[in-house]
């Protein structure tokens, strides 16, 4: 069997990224509290529009940083596996009748296509990583 799995390229994991926030919000609330002792009551508006937003942020980035496409062959399969937002589609097609299209210029996505169904596979690869990846999967094809 052979495996091609391309992740997204995040930066922090979901783990790092909740050691970061609680220190943040800390941080936050520190402020806060120290501008409320001084009379500053209005600080607390600000500080909870300014945690709202990061925690939108914050969960928007984590909803995609576990996002993959995968790619499995073994024998006459072809199987496309995407896990995107939480969402996860699988593909199964014959390495027969499987045609594979090189992506134009402009594309980030190149197609896998078999008899009515397709996929499009590689928006987590850089635009040289296309052709080796391409070149394999077609070597591997029936």
């Amino acid at each position: 069997m052979k495996t091609w799995k391309m992740r997204r390229n995040c930066a922090l994991t979901p783990g790092q990224l909740l050691k970061f926030y609680i220190a943040l919000v800390f941080l936050s609330l520190t402020v806060a509290t120290g501008f409320l002792l001084a009379g500053v009551k209005i600080i607390l508006i600000f500080t909870a529009i300014e945690l709202t937003a990061v925690t939108a942020g914050f969960l928007i980035y984590c909803r995609h940083a576990l996002d993959f496409e995968e790619i499995q062959i073994s024998g006459t399969r072809l199987i496309v596996r995407k896990f995107i937002a939480y969402k996860e589609t699988a593909l199964e097609f014959n390495t027969r009748w499987v045609r594979i299209s090189s992506p134009q210029e402009t594309e980030k996505v190149f197609l896998i296509e078999e008899a009515g169904q397709s996929v499009q596979i590689g928006q987590f690869l850089r635009p040289e990583q296309f052709k080796r990846l391409i070149s394999e999967l077609r070597s591997c094809l029936g």
